[in-house]
């Protein structure tokens, strides 16, 4: 099965569909990520200037925050599900929103210092060639961050008592990471996994 096959068979967009309008509906949670983000900020690297690919950007609730962090960089909000990029698009943020599934596909020839997952890694139904797609995006030089602000016991456990197409959608184990990344051609800068945090630093290999 090819990957527009496969893209037009997933129903992980239509899960994210149906959640989008109640998705912000704890605006003290919200408040809580980004407070971690701006806890986290120097640990995640982003520099002025740079341009960014959020991918799963889902509603935007994080994409103004990054939008600052990287200004006068410039963000691309990345998501499978229209209804989330609605969502987010009504936020009218300086933003160039995208519908986009990377298992299936890149953005033309466009390229990024940074690739950013964040909560959306594990809902890749590929994650092979999502990384495989990803290296593609990533400048010479850029990186790919992958974050929860949780472990990946934690985010694994959490999806597991949701409801299907997302109940199996998995973080990979600390061993498979750094085999998969070389794969695609990244490879492992840094990993930390605990409870409270998952995150996770890639490079492209230098092509010899």
């Amino acid at each position: 099965m090819n990957a527009q096959i496969q893209a037009l068979s997933d129903p992980r967009p239509a899960f994210f569909d149906r959640h989008a309008r109640t998705w912000d509906n704890d605006p003290d949670e919200v408040k809580r990520t980004l407070d971690r983000l701006e806890e986290l900020r120097e640990r995640l690297g982003f520099v002025s200037g740079h341009d960014v690919l959020e991918l799963g950007c889902g509603t935007g609730r994080i994409t103004g925050w990054l939008a600052k962090a990287v200004q006068p960089g410039r963000v691309v909000g990345a998501d499978f599900s229209t209804a989330m990029l609605a969502a987010a698009r009504a936020r009218g943020l300086n933003v160039d929103f995208r519908l986009m599934d990377i298992c299936a596909e890149l953005l033309g020839d466009d390229s990024f210092d940074v690739v950013f997952c964040f909560n959306s890694f594990p809902h890749f139904r590929d994650q092979l060639r999502a990384l495989s797609n990803i290296r593609g995006l990533l400048k010479t030089g850029g990186q790919l961050v992958i974050l929860h602000l949780a472990g990946s016991a934690e985010v694994n456990e959490f999806h597991a008592r949701l409801p299907a197409p997302v109940c199996d959608d998995r973080l990979p184990s600390r061993l498979r990471w750094p085999a998969m990344l070389a794969g695609v051609g990244l490879r492992l800068m840094s990993m930390t996994d605990e409870p409270g945090l998952f995150l996770l630093k890639a490079v492209p290999v230098a092509e010899s």
